[in-house]
């Protein structure tokens, strides 16, 4: 197949691609430094043995549609670059000393690098259904083997973030988070299980406590009668 069939465009997003794939190699590898909670751990364990497998897919992809997997791009080099600073970002994390400040910052760059791969898988995906022909039907290939997978790795990783954040604000959190309990693959998916998540009574005790280990802490006094229709659940 020669690469003359497909746009300068979509060369760039399949380079990309595969770029994304190779940093978020080196990403998840340095998030499991960070990684405390011992289930995020095994999801992120499972997540990137699926990334080096989707780095072979989109190697595999180059060179079915006559592209050299090898070959550099302005647009590739970015996110090369990108990728980079998370990873340094996490090992700053890292180096400041504070185990769970450090998870935190490695679920955000988790995030941020996988809504970059979802969407060039997205765009992938789109691009088969144009294209057609033999082109699109490698795209389409490729497209199927990782989306699923992708869809997890967004949405439920956005859902341990989210309620990371709140366990560190001493909110009342749901870990694992509703994403994973649900085990979401879709946008509407994610939004319901957030929507659907209710804190235990024993969560909001237990992360409630004053981080001095003084016991509970106490509320703030905002002169205002407490509201009760966010709070836990029994």
């Amino acid at each position: 197949m020669k690469s003359q069939s497909l746009s300068e465009e979509v060369q760039d997003l399949l380079y990309q691609a595969l770029e994304t794939e190779l940093g978020g190699v080196k990403v998840y590898e340095t998030a499991l430094e960070c990684a405390v909670n011992p289930e995020l751990k095994q999801e992120w364990e499972e997540y990137l043995e699926q990334t080096r497998n989707h780095v072979q897919i989109a190697t595999d992809l180059l060179t079915k549609v006559g592209l050299d997997p090898s070959a550099q791009t302005p647009g590739r080099g970015i996110v090369r670059d990108k990728g980079a600073s998370l990873v340094k970002a996490m090992q700053k994390a890292v180096s400041a000393g504070k185990p769970e400040a450090a998870e935190l910052v490695a679920c955000e760059c988790v995030v941020d690098a996988e809504t970059k791969d979802h969407l060039n898988w997205e765009l992938i995906g789109q691009q088969a259904t144009d294209l057609g022909g033999e082109a699109g039907r490698a795209l389409k290939e490729a497209h199927s083997e990782v989306e699923e997978e992708e869809d997890e790795h967004l949405y439920h990783t956005q859902g341990w973030c989210r309620e990371l954040w709140l366990k560190a604000l001493g909110m009342p959190a749901v870990l694992p988070p509703p994403e994973e309990r649900k085990d979401v693959k879709t946008a509407i998916g994610a939004a319901r299980a957030k929507q659907s998540r209710r804190p235990s009574a024993r969560s909001a005790s237990r992360q409630g406590r004053g981080k001095s280990g003084n016991g509970p802490s106490k509320p703030r006094s905002s002169g205002k009668k407490p509201s009760t229709s966010g709070g836990a659940r029994p």
